[in-house]
């Protein structure tokens, strides 16, 4: 198995939350959001919180594995799951622009890019094939009409 499909998304996640600190704090470039503004993203980094733990109670309400590419047993298709297929990992990117804006410099804004594009290329790209496997035609009718991220 590939070695980012051992590191769990979480990892990344606060891989990157450590990695935005660090930028603030040793390579802050300019600071472009300022008090009382920044504290903004405290709510913003609650709403992205929310978010994903609301997905993660929905799969475990299905009774199937969270974790990725381990054997799913239901495709979870309401809630969250009607707007995004990925709302756990939209939740995680909120929650990153959440702390970003909350530090406030530019620096820790462009760990997000960074963290979509390895979720979308280490994850997202190979679950999609992975249900498609699983679920057949109910996944691709869910697939053509719910969006990927928004």
């Amino acid at each position: 198995m590939h070695l980012s499909r051992k590191i769990i998304p979480p990892v990344y996640l606060l891989t990157s939350l450590i990695l935005m600190f660090v930028l603030d704090r040793y390579l802050p470039v300019q600071k472009i959001i300022t008090s009382p503004v920044n504290y903004s993203g405290i709510f913003v980094g609650f709403c992205g919180l929310a978010l994903a733990a609301s997905a993660v109670i929905s799969f475990k309400k299905a009774g199937t594995a969270i974790r990725p590419f381990e054997s799913s047993t239901a495709l979870v298709k309401d809630g969250l799951y009607q707007y995004t297929r990925n709302p756990m990992y939209l939740g995680m990117v909120i929650l990153l622009i959440g702390v970003a804006t909350y530090l406030g410099s530019l620096m820790p804004y462009l760990v997000v890019p960074m963290f979509i594009l390895i979720i979308q290329e280490c994850f997202i790209k190979h679950e999609e094939p992975f249900l498609e496997n699983i679920f057949g035609q109910e996944y691709l009718d869910y697939r053509n009409n719910v969006r990927r991220w928004l």
